[in-house]
């Protein structure tokens, strides 16, 4: 819970200063991050404690230098990597996306059900009420959930509705015992 704060503050001050500086910091924290995720041994030298600051350093300097990334973005992952607070990149990543997304006036969520795909007359009636719920455009992502039996469980950030008979019986038998 703690990282999840310190990461939210390190992201809100990101994104103004990208935004005063015209850095587009979701996008190239998008790029760095496939850099990251396409490679294992990148993954683990930036994340792992078995190598040492300047070794984390030396390889960023050289993505970084491969990727074309703004200097601010250089400098905030390599204080990361100085502080050995790196462990927040991805939590810090996630939240500027999402203040992106909310300054282009988009929030982000996923249906999860047992189908291998969902009704899209039932998507289109989620989209709907949320967009009128929230203000913002949905963009709504959905996975296949073997733990559901039927019906379909919504999340959108902090919002979670769940309309599966799971959940269903899980309140019929709670009201029951009582």
């Amino acid at each position: 819970m703690k990282e999840r704060l310190t990461a939210k503050i390190y992201a809100q001050s990101l994104f103004q200063l990208g935004k005063e500086k015209n850095v587009d910091f979701a996008k190239e924290l998008t790029n760095l991050t496939e850099a990251i995720n396409s490679s294992n041994d990148l993954e683990n030298l930036l994340f792992l404690d078995v190598f040492t600051v300047d070794e984390k350093v030396d390889v960023f300097k050289k993505i970084a230098e491969k990727l074309s990334l703004d200097t601010l973005v250089i400098n905030t992952v390599l204080y990361l990597i100085e502080q050995k607070r790196i462990s927040l990149l991805p939590l810090i990543i996630t939240e500027i996306i999402v203040a992106d997304d909310h300054e282009k006036g988009f929030i982000r969520g996923t249906i999860e059900g047992n189908e291998a795909n969902c009704d899209q007359e039932f998507v289109t009636k989620v989209k709907s009420y949320l967009k009128e719920r929230l203000g913002k455009e949905p963009i709504l992502d959905y996975k296949e959930n073997d733990q559901i039996s039927a019906g379909y469980k919504v999340t959108v950030e902090d919002i979670q509705f769940d309309a599966s008979i799971d959940n269903q019986l899980q309140k019929f038998k709670q009201s029951i015992l009582g």
